[in-house]
């Protein structure tokens, strides 16, 4: 077994512990394997171990890897900082969007997704440490902007996403995770058919998966450190 094949083992039993630790069954967060700077190459071992969803956040460097890997039936997720101008390809292109967090985006991403085409998979992304750094609508402005991603036709509203301050805390993680998962909340509450947190990554998946997470993102513990 090579090394992204054992990796990615490794990563689906944390996972499958922690969803038997949460109660929510042993196959309650799917993996994203998150991509970003790794060759097709290690795309296509993982493709060959299994693993068929694969997260990227630079369009360019995605777009090249879709054509080298066009032979393989892959889930592509865009999950990074989106601009204005990029919006078109990600909308033809991709399968899921995890990092929306204004109307404007939401509106370019509808208008530009083909007809046709099965409507965009998309998750808000929540700021949920309040960091000046990271993209994502603050949390008091979330369930606003869900109502309009959810009006939108060509879009599918799935549910939330965050990327927290890292803390080797397990307490403090559950507890920016906790913000997502109540974001959720009120929106099922409000009608809102939404059904994904996606949240977690290789440093706190387990934490994630305790407070609801159904994709976790995870890239280092798969592909190694990036340079």
């Amino acid at each position: 077994m090579g090394a992204i094949a054992s990796a990615l083992q490794a990563c689906r039993d944390r996972i499958a512990t922690a969803c038997a630790a949460s109660g929510r069954g042993s196959d309650c967060a799917r993996l994203l394997a998150v991509s970003k700077t790794f060759p097709a190459e290690a795309v296509r071992e993982a493709h060959a171990a299994g693993q068929t969803r694969f997260g990227e956040s630079y369009v360019q460097e995605a777009l090249a890897k879709m054509e080298s890997l066009a032979d393989l039936d892959l889930e592509w997720h865009f999950i990074g900082p989106l601009q204005s101008n990029k919006t078109r390809p990600v909308a033809q292109r991709f399968q899921w969007v995890h990092g929306v967090d204004r109307e404007k985006l939401a509106r370019r991403l509808d208008e530009q997704r083909p007809n046709g085409m099965v409507p965009l998979q998309v998750c808000i992304q929540v700021n949920v440490s309040g960091e000046a750094s990271k993209s994502g609508v603050a949390p008091v402005h979330a369930l606003a902007l869900a109502r309009v991603v959810a009006s939108l036709p060509r879009l599918r509203l799935r549910g939330f996403m965050a990327i927290p301050e890292p803390t080797p805390d397990m307490d403090r993680q559950r507890q920016a995770f906790r913000i997502l998962a109540d974001l959720l909340r009120q929106a099922r509450h409000e009608g809102l058919e939404l059904d994904t947190l996606s949240m977690g990554m290789s440093g706190d998946l387990e934490s994630a998966i305790l407070e609801g997470a159904t994709i976790v993102r995870v890239g280092t513990a798969i592909f190694g450190r990036r340079d």
